[in-house]
């Protein structure tokens, strides 16, 4: 009897959850994802383990862009089932969620998941290749933003380098000048003649040439930006083999 019971009441829980799943099902074709929410979770509350209940109310957080919300329950799908499609297209869509995070490394992993349950995926195999693409475009961008930082540095310290030259140059020219000071003082003639080679340097001074910019670094500079042009041209005809987008998440049960 106790059995009996016992079976009885499994069926009417069973029953009252594939009721609100249903009832979810029919408002998320209608795209209302809120309600369809809410029935969802009248299902888990009535069945935490039911898969199919976790894995629909992940596809309707997802419509709603609660990207991390949706990542939960479709883990917690993956943890109450041993159905291979389940399964499959939860780790194909936590790899969406992650996608929209712009989580390269973390999407992969997840679309590589989804291959190794179901490789005739052929969403998964064309979400896999553009995150590949984007995260090799992300690392590009990462190491050309610590080269110009490196590069900047580089300058600044060169800039550092030279104003502090210039100001060596001038504390020199300053003792110089008080040294034709003391000379003047003690001679009189001989003050007229260094006066006369002092403006005659001065003018040679003034008529030397600023130092100019090395022409090869430059150079070097242009044939720098010129290749990471060309790989960035790469890496967008690449992009373009994929879609640039996520594809939708699977429609319920």
């Amino acid at each position: 009897m106790a059995a009996l019971l016992l079976t009885g009441v499994t069926a009417l829980a069973q029953n009252g959850t594939n009721k609100f799943i249903r009832k979810g099902n029919e408002l998320y074709q209608k795209q209302l994802f809120s309600d369809a929410e809410a029935n969802y979770k009248k299902a888990l509350e009535q069945n935490g383990q039911s898969a199919v209940g976790s894995y629909n109310l992940g596809n309707s957080l997802y419509q709603q862009k609660r990207y991390d919300d949706a990542r939960t329950q479709y883990a917690n799908s993956l943890k109450t089932t041993d159905n291979s499609r389940i399964k499959s297209d939860a780790d194909y869509n936590i790899g969406n969620t992650f996608m929209e995070s712009k989580k390269w490394e973390e999407s992969i992993k997840s679309y590589k998941q989804a291959l190794k349950i179901n490789p005739a995926d052929e969403d998964a195999r064309y979400n896999l290749a553009y995150a590949q693409a984007m995260l090799k475009k992300q690392q590009q961008d990462n190491k050309d933003n610590k080269d110009n930082k490196d590069k900047n540095k580089d300058k600044n310290k060169d800039k550092k380098d030279q104003n502090k030259d210039q100001n060596k140059d001038q504390n020199k020219d300053k003792d110089k000048d008080q040294q034709d000071k003391d000379k003047k003082d003690q001679n009189k003639d001989q003050q007229n003649k260094n006066k006369d080679q002092n403006k005659d340097k001065d003018q040679q001074e003034q008529q030397k040439p600023e130092p100019q910019p090395s022409k090869l670094n430059k150079q070097e500079a242009e044939r720098l930006l010129q290749a990471l042009s060309q790989e960035e041209k790469k890496l967008q005809d690449k992009a373009k083999k994929v879609k640039g987008q996520p594809v939708p998440v699977e429609k319920d049960w």
